[in-house]
């Protein structure tokens, strides 16, 4: 043993000095690098609103092919097609709810009504053609929207079905709690708060969930109508319910009449800030709700919302669309502390962050510019869904454009805003791009981000 001993030493200490020379390993700390998502990876949605592509797409496969071809060729890699537009009724196959039978759509002539006289399936055929061009086919419904009214007339449930008319949401005016439907708001809309609502928006979102082909669920309008909503006697009791004590002066002691968002009372009343946080419960436990019973019928199917990007005045509408683990109340003096406990991020697939901003507001680091409304998404979202913003393409119109802008640029550089700002782009409207012959300019934009390194 003592000889075995001896004859070690050396070997031990040739071993220390080769360690000793080695060059140092990464230390097991280090965190691995953060994996970059290339541009050209990134998907490119677009809006096909169901009222403003009636005439070219009501009747003709055609047409939808076409414009289809158009939008691929263009570099979009996502369809969204609104088959539930704000009357309520909708464009794909369910028991539950009435087909379109007609919308309001603006023409050279007018405002005028356009007729579906076809009787194949309108989401189908979207799917079917995209499919063909290997776009990725999206439905989107406008979720508590039950009629709308304009100069053609009047559509929807709630004025064919007396039935339901305490679903429709009672707002607080300056004269009084009333129903929206004896107010001039042109869409209808239903109070989110009422269980038999949710459950009604819940068995069209098993419908859509049944089309096996299609990639995935957006919810537009999955929210309140407004500050002044909702005032109903039903929403009452669930909030008296839900903070365990009766509201004296009802509505004062929440909103008083009137009242504006961004210009709060001081002080604020009573139970001002436990009635935002009821209201974006609500909302969240919807969206947790809807997404469970999509998913059920079909756990491929991706699960997503539109929401606007001014995220600082969004709970005018009941909604928090931020991560829980953002804490909203640190930053703003409306939430709670327990505000961001219903943030609903977490539970989405995608989100479509609306960064609406003028033609002269591109670039940007805060609100109301479009890079900025994408930014502070990724902010808010913190990593717990992918965020694609992009513009309103109403902004582009002539009309709209400020002086000294070339529009041509602002379109191309909002891919570049807002693609390299989020996960990905969103335009908002097909419409738009046709109207104005714009498709060489998000192209330009697109093409243009896709070869970013």
């Amino acid at each position: 043993m003592k000889i075995l001993t001896v004859l070690a030493m050396p070997l031990l200490v040739i071993n220390l000095l080769t360690a000793c020379s080695k060059a140092p390993a990464t230390p097991e700390w280090e965190w691995p690098e953060e994996e970059v998502v290339l541009n050209s990876a990134k998907p490119k949605y677009l809006w096909i609103d169901a009222a403003a592509n009636f005439p070219d797409f009501a009747n003709s496969k055609e047409n939808i092919t076409r414009d289809l071809i158009i939008a691929k060729n263009s570099g979009f890699t996502h369809m969204i097609v609104d088959v539930r537009p704000t009357t309520g009724d909708i464009l794909f196959n369910s028991n539950a709810v009435e087909k379109v039978s007609w919308l309001g759509a603006w023409l050279p002539g007018g405002y005028t009504k356009v007729e579906r006289t076809a009787t194949w399936d309108y989401l189908q055929v979207f799917i079917d053609e995209g499919h063909k061009l290997g776009l990725k086919v999206y439905a989107a419904i406008n979720t508590f929207t039950g009629g709308n009214t304009t100069s053609l007339g009047s559509q929807g449930m709630l004025f064919r079905d007396n039935s339901k008319s305490s679903w429709a949401t009672e707002l607080n005016t300056t004269t009084g709690i009333k129903s929206i439907m004896q107010t001039e708001d042109n869409a209808k809309f239903f109070n989110p708060v009422r269980d038999e609502v949710q459950e009604y928006i819940c068995t069209i979102l098993e419908d859509l969930a049944r089309y096996p082909s299609l990639d995935g669920i957006v919810l537009d309008r999955g929210r309140f109508d407004g500050f002044e909503s909702d005032f109903s006697a039903y929403t009452r009791q669930k909030f008296e319910s839900y903070i365990g004590e009766k509201v004296t002066n009802f509505p004062s002691d929440i909103i008083p009449p009137g009242t504006k968002v961004g210009q709060l009372p001081n002080p604020l009343p009573k139970h001002f800030k436990k009635w935002l946080e009821f209201r974006v419960k609500v909302i969240h436990d919807f969206v947790v709700k809807a997404k469970g019973r999509v998913k059920a019928i079909n756990p491929n199917i991706d699960f997503g919302i539109y929401v606007g990007g001014w995220y600082s005045s969004y709970y005018d509408v009941g909604v928090n669309w931020a991560s829980p683990k953002y804490n909203t109340s640190s930053k703003y003096s409306w939430a709670t502390a327990d505000y961001k406990n219903f943030g609903y991020a977490d539970h989405l697939d995608f989100l479509l962050i609306g960064a609406y901003a003028a033609a002269n507001k591109v670039y940007g680091a805060t609100e109301w510019t479009m890079q900025g409304f994408c930014l502070k998404a990724k902010e808010v979202t913190m990593g717990d869904v992918p965020i694609s913003g992009g513009p309103d393409g109403n902004f582009f119109y002539p009309s709209q454009v400020p002086a000294g802008v070339v529009v041509g640029q602002a379109i191309s550089t909002s891919v570049d805003a807002c693609i390299n700002a989020g996960d990905g782009y969103f335009f908002f409207d097909m419409i738009h791009l046709k109207q104005n012959n714009q498709w060489q300019f998000v192209k330009a934009g697109i093409d243009a981000a896709n070869a970013q390194k």
